[in-house]
């Protein structure tokens, strides 16, 4: 504890004086305040005949000259630094100078004088220890040059216990720096080794100040190494397979010798990934069948059994999807290809779906996003968005288009449903969402707030089919200005950019290209391998576009875990802060494997080994009831277990298009949409 603080000042001879005195209690009072202002400065006209001690450092640090109890902070110097009112005598103030531990043991000190002697010096043997008390005693025997006398003072210090925190951290012999998570430690389980800057108290220093944290641990294995310094703790089990873990030393639980606390620590590792094969290797077209089958199964099984049509995702309600059924129809069809269902479930599935589809809300024959499955009303998807949703309707009248040419019109079941197709089309009315006949569609309208969503469809992205199928209508057909001082402009449109060696040449230059979904949903139908027009060869820029997704992930320049030529891909889909759309200049580490697996007509070797790797490596976390989740961070130990309608369906119909082409071959025989793509100058 500091020393006690005696100071003879004239102002507390007074104020006992005072107190001792028969006054009245007004004058009282007021001599109180003069004295508690006057108590913690030196006089400010000290008596000429009497020496004022005006400060004193212990290095720089400041004495309180009043509180002692203050001085519990000092750095361990060996020099304190007294300053008085006026020159002293050298010679009488040494010998009136002492200090003492606060054990009371007297210490041999050297005092030297500076500023013309106004100043002594006491310099202390040797460095103090931390925590240690002090005690500097002047006594009455320091005189001034000019004869002036010091009433005499104790002054009490006690020198700062330096904070006990780590020096270094080790995990499994390699030093690292903490705060960023650490990657790629063994199965075999993480042994981390703490170093201190002074001992710990070993009583402290047990498995209830530690803990780790994640799948299949328990209470850590603590010990403390000789001269207890160094603290090791080791996992209580091996680690799973990429997986994160946190390895904590709880706030205030260790303990330095002189009682000062760790305020704690926290740390996140992942482990290794585990390399053994998940599944049974099988031939990859066995492979491409089953990731085709179950994913079917999303669509068929899973469908709201009201509509028949796809739930947006997995949540078991009847928020069913315009977009998204669209792509579940195509689905349908590979399913009774496959033999996964029979060509009579299939129709059956395409009736009810239809049926449900001519009752449901229209708004000038726009569906809109959202529908409720057991009542066919409108859901809404945003405040504003209550109305129709042109680009989800082209994404289910794609859908629809190839249903109808697939379906038999001489049976009479099919040509039904045919027949109930044409009529759901014609009353699309595309040219409505010219807006009062601009140059231009608009994504959205509302009986309610008109189009105050205000979303004009230009540049590159994943809404060409809008154009195609608007100027491929019978009724409520568009010009190609339309197509082409609307679609074909704007400063996302055109690029001509190259990144990693290749040219791209339309798209967005932020995001370079964008996420992948902008080379899929128009193109479950649109077969890209012929399709060009003036602006572009379609097959050159998604294939473009797949290789600067796949290349990017390759280079990986963010250093996210697994990256790289088995594992890439990068679209909009669920993450682990919600939904994003994520791609080159947007990406959060998040693989969504309908990005890789879209893409299997574009870069077939690429995205077949994707395939593998989220299959036989990734299968025990990632392959479910409906394929593959939607996504998977691997820095964030984070799978998704959702699924999305429209991630689903191009997993389906994309890899059925590199297989067979065969939802290409049904809706490019459309004869109306072949007239459309001539009337916008594409060729095919």
């Amino acid at each position: 504890m500091p020393a006690f603080l005696h100071h003879n000042h004239p102002i507390t001879t007074a104020m006992s004086g005072l107190l001792s005195a028969t006054l009245p209690t007004l004058a009282l009072l007021g001599l109180f305040a003069l004295a508690a202002c006057k108590r913690n400065q030196p006089d400010a006209q000290p008596d000429p005949g009497r020496l004022v001690l005006l400060s004193a450092l212990v290095g720089a640090y400041g004495l309180d000259l009043q509180v002692p109890s203050a001085n519990a902070a000092a750095p361990a110097d060996t020099l304190v630094r007294l300053t008085f009112s006026a020159p002293l005598d050298t010679a009488a103030s040494r010998a009136a100078m002492a200090v003492r531990r606060a054990d009371g043991t007297a210490l041999p000190v050297q005092v030297r004088f500076s500023q013309g002697a106004t100043a002594a010096v006491v310099a202390l043997p040797a460095k103090p220890a931390e925590g240690q008390g002090f005690t500097v005693a002047l006594g009455n025997g320091i005189r001034g040059q000019a004869g002036e006398t010091f009433a005499g003072a104790t002054l009490g210090f006690t020198t700062a216990i330096a904070a006990l925190q780590l020096d270094s951290v080790q995990l499994n012999g390699r030093r690292f720096s903490p705060g960023r998570p650490l990657y790629d430690v063994p199965a075999t389980g993480a042994q981390f080794r703490f170093f201190f800057n002074k001992p710990l108290q070993p009583a402290t220093a047990t498995a209830s100040a530690v803990a780790i944290g994640g799948p299949g641990q328990g209470t850590p294995t603590v010990t403390l190494e000789p001269g207890n310094r160094v603290l090791r703790v080791a996992t209580s089990a091996p680690l799973g397979s990429l997986r994160g873990y946190t390895v904590q030393i709880w706030g205030n639980s260790l303990k330095g010798l002189l009682n000062e606390a760790f305020p704690g620590f926290r740390q996140q590792f992942f482990s290794r990934l585990d390399t053994t094969d998940k599944f049974p290797r099988i031939p990859d077209e066995q492979l491409l069948t089953l990731v085709q089958e179950r994913t079917f199964r999303y669509f068929y099984d899973y469908a709201e059994p009201n509509s028949g049509l796809a739930r947006e995702r997995n949540a078991n309600d009847d928020i069913v999807t315009t977009g998204g059924s669209g792509f579940g129809l195509m689905a349908i069809i590979v399913g009774a290809d496959r033999g996964f269902i029979s060509r009579a479930q299939a129709v059956a599935h395409f009736d009810k779906v239809t049926r449900f589809l001519a009752r449901a809300d229209r708004f000038h024959g726009v569906w809109p996003h959202w529908l409720h499955g057991a009542t066919g009303r409108v859901r809404p998807f945003s405040p504003n968005d209550d109305g129709g949703d042109l680009v989800e309707t082209a994404f289910l009248a794609q859908g629809l288009i190839t249903v109808r040419q697939y379906l038999n019109r001489a049976e009479p079941v099919e040509a039904s449903v045919a027949t109930r197709i044409d009529e759901l089309l014609d009353g699309i009315e595309w040219d409505w969402h010219r807006r009062g006949g601009q140059q231009v569609l608009y994504w959205h309208w509302s009986p309610r707030v008109g189009w105050a969503m205000n979303f004009p469809l230009r540049g590159w992205n994943e809404t060409l089919i809008t154009y195609v199928l608007a100027a491929s209508s019978r009724t409520h057909g568009i010009p190609r200005s339309v197509y082409e001082q609307g679609y074909c402009t704007g400063s996302e449109y055109r690029n001509g950019r190259t990144y990693y060696g290749v040219q791209l040449p339309l798209g967005p230059d932020r995001g370079k290209g964008g996420p992948m979904f902008f080379a899929h949903y128009s193109f479950l139908g649109l077969d890209p391998r012929r399709l060009a027009d003036a602006n572009a060869n379609y097959m050159v820029q998604n294939t473009a576009h797949t290789q600067i997704n796949y290349r990017y992930c390759v280079a990986n320049p963010r250093g996210y875990l697994l990256y790289g030529p088995n594992c890439w891909g990068l679209t909009a889909s669920d993450n682990y802060q919600g939904y994003n759309a994520h791609d080159p200049d947007n990406d959060l580490g998040v693989i969504t494997p309908t990005a890789a697996l879209g893409s299997m007509p574009y870069a077939p070797d690429e995205a077949m080994r994707a395939l593998r790797f989220f299959y036989y490596k990734m299968g025990d976390r990632l392959w479910g009831p409906y394929g593959f989740y939607d996504a998977f961070a691997p820095n964030q130990d984070w799978v998704a277990s959702s699924y999305l309608a429209i991630d689903q369906g191009p997993i389906v119909v994309m890899i059925e298009n590199y297989r067979t082409q065969r939802l290409w071959s049904l809706f490019m025989s459309a004869p109306e949409v072949q007239q459309g793509l001539q009337r916008l100058g594409f060729t095919y």
